[in-house]
């Protein structure tokens, strides 16, 4: 028998909320429909009065709901980041999901009785880091980037006071989160402020020679041939002509996935698995959650638990386990 994973899931809109609750999600996540979540696209997130529904349904289900404020305020306009947080506090959200130091400290001070995790985009993955923020903030959980090897997290896990999550499955970042520009310089659009990496309003399709050609505003960023399966336009998931050939320079389209891991992980200290996903539909949602709901509970059992069964989930068709079985240097 291993420790519980609690699974943390994603929730991009009411449906996609309900499918999670439905598929055994521990807890959701989700966001307003503005510019204090990571996720601020067009058809995706909730209003306050959506927001206190998916709060009800899912404590009535017995799941949690954890808000996730986190982009960073823009500098002279703190309110729409503070309203955010008294109003997942009036919803009854179990947690905020927040990065921005000013908004940790608004929190702590205005909210004190609302539990603080620290995002992702944060991107605070060693001791020190962490407890600062524990002690600076109350912080109780930290969201950890996706640079570190399951030995590594063991070993931090061992230093720090906080619980940690870790990304489960879904889409990879091989930038350190909370700090890449790269959309902004082509969009005018930041991931960290605006919630906004390769904002749907400047992706263009086209197809030309039996060949699909993606953009992100005027620049090309992939050529994919019919048999090839097309991902989403990023410019960390581009193919670049260096030398005469095309090739991805950052980073191939693949997908997380640490089925096969969850002993590992469990004995290493890790409390929550989170699954990326806000921008996906609610069957997406429903199997992925489902899939790990068993995997999850099979692994408490001490049962082997097989790692191929959502590779037609899979970006490209391939996953991969990431930082956690780094084995370069």
């Amino acid at each position: 028998m291993t420790a519980a994973l609690e699974l943390v899931c994603p929730a991009g809109n009411p449906a996609s909320l309900k499918a999670a609750v439905d598929a055994g999600a521990d807890v959701v996540y989700a966001g307003f429909a503005d510019d204090t979540n990571a996720r601020n696209f067009p058809g995706l997130n909730f209003t306050r009065p959506q927001m206190k529904d998916g709060i009800a349904y899912a404590h009535e289900h017995g799941c949690g709901v954890f808000i996730a404020i986190n982009t960073y305020a823009r500098a002279g306009n703190p309110d729409p980041w503070r309203t955010a947080i008294d109003d997942a506090a009036a919803l009854g959200a179990d947690a905020v999901i927040l990065a921005d130091i000013g908004l940790l400290d608004y929190a702590q001070r205005s909210q004190p009785r609302l539990r603080r995790h620290l995002s992702v985009q944060a991107s605070a993955s060693n001791p020190e880091a962490i407890g600062f923020y524990h002690k600076a903030f109350g912080v109780k959980r930290v969201v950890l980037p996706r640079v570190l090897t399951v030995k590594e997290i063991a070993a931090l896990n061992a230093r720090i006071p906080v619980e940690t999550e870790v990304f489960a499955f879904g889409g990879m970042c091989v930038m350190a989160e909370g700090r890449c520009s790269l959309s902004s310089y082509v969009t005018g659009q930041s991931p960290n402020t605006d919630g906004v990496c390769s904002p749907a309003s400047h992706v263009g399709y086209e197809k030309r020679d039996g060949k699909l050609i993606s953009r992100l505003g005027d620049f090309t960023l992939n050529i994919f041939s019919e048999d090839e399966a097309a991902g989403y336009p990023t410019l960390c998931k581009g193919r670049f002509v260096t030398e005469g050939q095309a090739s991805y320079l950052f980073e191939e389209p693949a997908s997380l996935n640490v089925l096969g891991l969850l002993s590992e992980l469990a004995e290493a200290g890790v409390s929550a698995l989170k699954i990326e996903g806000r921008q996906r539909g609610r069957a997406y949602v429903s199997q992925v959650v489902k899939t790990f709901r068993n995997a999850v509970d099979a692994a408490g059992r001490g049962e082997k638990v097989a790692a191929g069964e959502l590779d037609a989930m899979t970006e490209g068709g391939r996953d991969t386990t990431g930082a956690y079985e780094k084995i370069w240097h």
